[in-house]
């Protein structure tokens, strides 16, 4: 069996660094400030850190995380609420494009990883 995206970028280890480096850039960088906003109108950005790393475990193809604890991986469900535009959704993949590169990330695995992070993000677009 093939070694998942997870495995090759450097296992869980890894995509936690990049996690928190992306929502430290969301928080700080004015270009994460509507993505932000956004979040507060959820449960805030602590439980979007921890949520966004479960979902990206089963995303990735490590353990299914996000399913076991709310049964569904949806993610045009999870976004319904909030009105994402291009630009919002142009914004998170630069913002998480720099989180990559912040924590040393490249290669063919991590080109894939953009790729599908790419798809779904132009896939909430939804105004």
């Amino acid at each position: 069996m093939a070694a998942s995206i997870l495995d090759q970028i450097g296992g869980d280890e890894a995509m936690r660094a990049m996690v928190e480096r992306f929502y430290d850039l969301i928080e700080t960088d004015p270009q994460g400030a509507t993505i932000l906003s956004m979040h507060f109108r959820g449960h805030g950005i602590a439980h979007v850190r921890e949520e966004q790393f479960n979902f990206l475990s089963g995303f990735l193809g490590g353990q299914r995380l996000y399913v076991e604890k709310h049964g569904h991986a949806d993610v045009r469900l999870m976004h319904a609420h909030v009105p994402i535009r291009t630009e919002d959704a142009e914004d998170w993949l630069a913002l998480m494009d720099r989180a990559i590169v912040n924590c040393g990330m490249s290669g063919p695995p991590v080109e894939r990883m953009r790729a599908a992070f790419r798809r779904v993000a132009l896939a909430l677009v939804n105004e």
